[in-house]
């Protein structure tokens, strides 16, 4: 019980230590995620001002400053709640023998840092991808990701605004992708991170962008926002389930792209049940609603 303890306590002071580190710019500024998520979130932002895809939305759109709030949230104030834990069940693993080399089917070290980060860019992007759809076809676990689908107008801030139950889902097989790869992450993981949150923020930004030929193999604003739409094809429990690639939705038939217009309704049916503040979306999912679809 002892070691459970230790491990909980090192989990959440320090994942609590380094977050408060990066604030004060006490980390190397390329893993600095507090002020790079900044940067990357003003930068994008400029672009929307700049060239905004649907000219009538405001710059401070609905729900600008929650979906901003939500931003910190899920990805510092959470990570620190959650990180004890965490460390307890990797104790607890390592006891039942289950470690970062049990899952492993590909040994990567020795491979050239520009192949390690795309080999670890595309495999947890297709976690992430699968996650994504099981969050949609199960309505258990639609029923919290409907916070995310409950944005109205599109914006950068849109990316992270989704229920802190989806960190449990995708946290663990994101992990499961890593052992995959001998549990193994490349020195310089935080280009992927950047890289991925810089292509998410534009995903949900009000832009059109398609990348042209790359549209492909990248996701982009015009595919994403049809993910958000609130009609969906007849018999289709989503589509364009990409996160930062939109090959898999290519390779696997999941692509819809009607028009690109970008004069859509968002939303989902049933979402004018869906708690409005920040709060009543913190315990929305626990219980079913009359609207479950």
């Amino acid at each position: 019980m002892h070691e459970l303890i230790e491990a909980f306590t090192n989990g959440f002071l320090g994942t609590t230590q380094w977050t408060w580190k990066s604030i004060l710019f006490q980390v190397p500024w390329y893993t600095n995620y507090f002020w790079g998520l900044i940067v990357i979130s003003l930068l994008v932002w400029v672009l929307e001002i700049l060239f905004p895809w649907r000219k009538e939305q405001s710059i401070f759109r609905k729900d600008f400053w929650l979906d901003g709030f939500y931003m910190f949230f899920n990805f510092f104030i959470f990570a620190i709640i959650i990180s004890g834990i965490y460390k307890v069940l990797e104790v607890l693993f390592n006891n039942l023998g289950i470690n970062a080399k049990s899952l492993a089917i590909l040994e990567f070290s020795s491979w050239p840092v520009w192949s390690q980060l795309l080999v670890f860019f595309i495999i947890l992007d297709f976690v992430q991808w699968f996650t994504h759809l099981l969050l949609h076809k199960f309505p258990f676990l639609w029923q919290f990701h409907k916070v995310h689908h409950s944005v109205k107008e599109m914006g950068f801030a849109a990316h992270l605004r989704y229920h802190w139950m989806e960190n449990i889902f995708y946290k663990p097989l994101k992990t499961i992708g890593v052992m995959l790869l001998g549990g193994f992450e490349p020195e310089q993981a935080y280009i992927v991170h950047f890289a991925a949150i810089s292509i998410g923020h534009l995903n949900h930004a009000n832009i059109k962008l398609t990348y042209g030929p790359l549209k492909y193999i990248l996701n982009n604003p015009v595919m994403h926002l049809y993910h958000h739409s609130y009609k969906l094809p007849e018999g289709k429990f989503g589509v364009n389930f990409g996160i930062s690639l939109s090959a898999w939705d290519y390779i696997f038939k999941t692509n819809y792209i009607p028009e690109s217009s970008g004069k859509i309704k968002l939303g989902f049916p049933g979402d004018d049940v869906l708690p409005k503040r920040f709060w009543g979306q913190l315990l929305y999912g626990f219980k079913k609603d009359k609207h479950q679809s």
